[in-house]
Parts: structure tokens; sequence; C-alpha cells
């Protein structure tokens, strides 16, 4: 457990870590070039580390441990591929639904079986070249699906033509590899929902390097819109302003929260502004799920009400993640609510906040990172529900709990050591 005191003005030069969406996809579009060539920066998460061992080392039993992206990329890697593999994870992974990608897959030639239980890891593959054909897939389930599927259709006999039915969650992220697609030679015909994918030879021209990650950016983001000091400062590098990363799009939302952004050859800094919000925020995260975790945590801190939709994909995540929310922000006081498995809301209803609140994070790295700048701005505690003046100064005093907090190794492995250059005190309970 850390315990987490937050300063009261940031100044600091952040090196972010590379984005582990693009390493992982890099990857495998790499493996399938007939001349791999070197991809530099890549990220050092967990994730990414899982897929490059079940590249390098081609074992017969390949655990990916919490790392879902890996579990839905390496399934239809290893699928195409001559030889027999057993693909496992943690037993949060082994509960995690993974049928569809499994269905689309057979559809296209695959043999795959479930090692135990029928819709989930482990799963038992035996790898083969795929012939590839028509076939529909729920698009409103898994952006991952989509881009694993999309990736391998180059290689498939027949190509792939793939119509995806029902609201696209994550677009950015299918974008994102259509974009890296064409970097890696390949070309992808896309009308309305469906898109098509010839047989085709991945190409790489040159060797290729991974910006840095915008998810990891968001937590920056959040501690300088709770920061209390208008003077503070903190630059981020490796950041770029044309991002194939639809998480970019995290800085528009904040400049309604009062943070500025400004750009710079390969960085960027974000200092403070006035806050052009009025009233509550309401936003669709289809596009971004894994952002709305950092924006509840920031607009309850800033009394800000707010009601966030698109969320479907937060349930079937590292947890439920709409849950975890609920359950977490209560202890900071913050009475949200959860409709239909999709929406998330809190219209400003408070509870008494605990006055040492233990942040559990549900193995789930993106729960740590979204709470642990929660008390930059603690003297917002001053309007929460029962509260008084005795009930800041012993938060400020005792700070913030986080339980767990090494999860954060899943995709930003630095973010406590950066959080100390920003003056942040970290203390191992």
């Amino acid at each position: 457990m850390y315990f987490i005191q937050t300063p009261t003005a940031l100044k600091a030069k952040i090196d972010l870590p590379a984005s582990k969406s693009i390493s992982n996809r890099a990857l495998i579009l790499n493996a399938l070039c007939g001349f791999p060539k070197a991809i530099s920066n890549l990220s050092v998460c967990d994730d990414t580390a899982v897929v490059v061992r079940a590249l390098r080392e081609n074992k017969k039993i390949i655990d990916v441990g919490a790392a879902g992206t890996a579990m839905r990329f390496l399934t239809a890697f290893l699928a195409g591929q001559q030889g027999d593999w057993l693909l496992t994870g943690t037993e949060r992974m082994k509960n995690r639904p993974v049928r569809l990608l499994v269905d689309a897959l057979r559809a296209v030639g695959a043999t795959i079986e479930y090692a135990e239980k029928e819709g989930y890891p482990p799963l038992q593959i035996k790898g083969h070249p795929l012939k590839g054909g028509e076939i529909e897939l729920d698009g409103s389930v898994s952006s991952q699906y989509i881009s694993a599927l999309l990736m391998m259709a180059p290689a498939m006999t027949n190509g792939l033509r793939l119509h995806l039915t029902g609201e696209i969650v994550s677009m950015p992220y299918i974008n994102l590899t259509l974009e890296l697609m064409a970097q890696f030679g390949v070309i992808v015909f896309k009308e309305g929902h469906i898109l098509t994918v010839l047989p085709q030879q991945y190409d790489l021209e040159h060797d290729f390097i991974v910006e840095s990650d915008w998810s990891a950016a968001s937590y920056w983001y959040e501690m300088m819109a709770l920061c209390p000091d208008m003077n503070s400062s903190v630059t981020l590098t490796g950041l770029w302003p044309d991002s194939l990363q639809g998480d970019a799009s995290i800085a528009e939302l904040f400049d309604r929260l009062g943070v500025k952004t400004s750009y710079f050859p390969l960085c960027v800094t974000l200092t403070k502004k006035q806050r052009t919000l009025d009233g509550p925020l309401i936003f669709d995260f289809t596009s971004m799920p894994d952002m709305a975790q950092t924006l509840a945590v920031t607009c309850a801190m800033l009394h800000i009400p707010f009601r966030f939709t698109g969320l479907q994909s937060l349930k079937i995540k590292e947890t439920d993640r709409l849950s975890a929310l609920k359950t977490e922000l209560k202890k900071l006081g913050f009475l949200l609510e959860i409709q239909n498995d999709n929406t998330l809301v809190w219209n400003g209803a408070c509870c008494k906040a605990e006055t040492s609140p233990v942040i559990e994070t549900y193995d789930d790295h993106r729960m740590a990172m979204a709470f642990a700048p929660a008390l930059c701005n603690y003297e917002l505690r001053i309007t929460n529900y029962e509260s008084t003046a005795d009930d800041i100064n012993a938060q400020r005093n005792t700070g913030i709990r986080i339980a767990n907090p090494h999860v954060v190794s899943k995709s930003y492995p630095t973010f406590w050591d950066d959080l100390k250059k920003a003056n942040f005190m970290i203390t191992e309970m």
C-alpha cells in the first residue's frame, strides 16, 4: 500500500512511457513482415513485455497474466501460425469473455478450443494458415477483437471482408490499427462499417519509432486540473500533436476544465487557465472509454456534475470499472449512479468522506493512476457533505492510500517515480 500526499504546486518535466497501444500493434505487424525491421522506444509495460516474450520465446504455454490486449492479439496471431499453444492468464482473465473473437476466428478457419470454461480463456490453439472470407462482428463489445482480426487479414488466403454491426466502441483504436497497417504497407478498404482487406504482404520500409502514450498523459492533465496553484506547469515529452492515438483528444476535454496545452517539437507543456465549462460535463466516451476513470475523479474533485455515456466496455475490463468507480468515489464523499450498464452519473450528491481513505485498485492500473492525484486540491473537501475544517486538516495530514499500487506496471511502470519528481510524497506502508 502507498500513502500519497500531494503537492500544492506542480513543476516538472516528465518523460512519458511509450504507447502500449502502438507498441503491441507494431510488434504483431512486424512479426507478420517478411523482413522485420527494428522497433525503437517500445513500451516497457507488462502488456507489451508479454507480447515480446510470446513472439521471441515461442513457448507452447503462454501466460499473458492480466494483459487483455495481449490475450486478444495473440489469439488471432497464433491462430494463423503453424503450431500448438495454450494461451492462459490470471483468474480475472479467465473470466473475461472472448467468445466473439473465437467465433469470428473459427469462421475464417481457425482451430481454437476452450481449455476450461466455454467462452473464456484458457484457449487451446492449433495454428495454421487461415482461409479468411466474409464475416460479421458486433462492434459494440471490444475494438481489440476488430483490430486482432484486421491485423491477421492480409495473411488470410482469401483476405477478409468484415461487416461491423451495432454501435462501434473505441473507433479511434480501430483507426489506429488501420493507420499502422498502412505504415506497414497494407491497404484496407473502408466503406461505412464494412472493412475489406485483400491478401497482401506486410513490408515496413524503415525502422519504426513508437510515440509516447497519451493515456499516460491524461493523469498529468488531471493533476494540473486539480492543482490549486495557477503558476504550475508540467512538460510531457514524446507527445506528437498529430498523434495516431485517439486518447490525444483528452487535451480538448481538459481545456474546458482549466488546463492549457502548448505544443512544441516532441513535447507539450501543461499550464493552468480559467475553466470554460458552464454546467455539468456531458460526454460520450464511446471513442475513448479508458479515459472515463480519469475524468470521473477529476470532475468529482472539482465538484463538477457529470453524465458519461458510452461506457459499456468498462464492465469487461481489468475489473468492472463502473462499479469500482462508484465504490471508491463514495469513500471520497461522492455518490455516483450507474444507469443501463453504460452510463455513469454524478448529480452533485455527497456523503461524508472517509478521513483516511484506502482506494482499492482491483488489479486495475487505471484505478490506481486515476485516484492518486485525487486530493491535489484538498480545500474542495470543505464543500463536501458534513465536512468540516477539521476534516480538511485531517485529510491534509493523512493524504490518500492506494492499495496494491504496483498494478501500474501494466501500462506505466514509472508512474510513482514520476510523481516523486513532481514533489508528491509517497510512503510505502
